[in-house]
């Protein structure tokens, strides 16, 4: 073979012995921050995105359960199959947490009825970090409006998590737009010295990049929902998460049990 057709040519054998299984994440129809997800995944690890319906509702408790609708997240979760990610998350944490706990596992009990090898949510795999790290006072940061914050309040004390404070921005709508600035605003207004440990809720709030500079400035671990949806994603693949903060440093082999 001449040698300027062997340029590029790849090793079909060493492809497939690094085939790594992907992850499937169900996102809600106004989700707009792929690329975020995107930077806490290896660079071998694909993420196979698809959305819930869309619907004109503000971000409201009703808006919450509607994304949660099980005959959508069934669908989704076979939608995204297609690409054999070796797990399903569903990535939004008031639609995993608005229902409570018994919600919560009718969530992954759908996706795994409808074929997720593995099923995972953003609001349970913040219970497990929560656990793993021995947080038991929490403040919570979120751009919700009160009702629906109050409703992570409950379903946080329902799973043994105290919630020592919580500061909601009454968003609406739009929660992509808000800045780094203000994210990082609301977190020091709510921090307390009893808090364990800092959530800030909604996987459209964008929070990458000051993770690390807050654990520094605060003291304590900062968990984000984002980060707690692909940290618990990868861990179910046995890989670890890029990016910052301390729930990355917890041994894969841990268990919350």
């Amino acid at each position: 073979m001449p040698a300027e057709l062997s340029v590029g040519l790849v090793d079909t054998e060493s492809v497939e012995s690094e085939d790594t299984p992907g992850v499937g994440v169900v996102a809600p129809f106004d989700f707009a921050l792929d690329r975020e997800l995107w930077r806490w995944a290896p660079d071998d690890v694909s993420l196979y995105l698809t959305r819930l319906p869309f619907f004109t509702t503000p971000v409201t408790v009703e808006m919450a359960v509607a994304v949660a609708d099980r005959r959508a997240v069934r669908r989704a979760t076979r939608d995204v199959l297609t690409p054999r990610p070796g797990v399903v998350t569903f990535a939004c944490t008031s639609g995993s947490f608005v229902s409570g706990v018994p919600g919560e596992a009718v969530l992954r009990r759908t996706m795994i009825e409808a074929g997720a090898p593995v099923a995972t949510t953003t609001s349970g795999a913040l219970v497990e970090a929560l656990h793993l790290l021995d947080v038991r006072n929490l403040a919570i940061a979120t751009p919700y409006i009160q009702p629906v914050t109050d409703r992570l309040v409950g379903y946080l004390a329902d799973s043994g998590i105290q919630t020592v404070a919580s500061e909601g921005l009454g968003l609406l709508g739009n929660i992509w737009r808000v800045g780094y600035e203000r994210v990082v605003e609301i977190v020091q207004a709510v921090d307390r010295p009893e808090a364990d440990a800092l959530f800030i809720s909604c996987t459209n709030l964008p929070t990458y990049d000051i993770v690390e500079p807050l654990e520094q400035a605060l003291g304590k671990p900062v968990i984000t929902a984002n980060q707690v949806t692909m940290w618990a994603s990868l861990r179910a693949l046995g890989r670890r998460a890029v990016g910052g903060g301390r729930l990355l440093d917890v041994p894969l082999h841990l268990s919350a049990a």
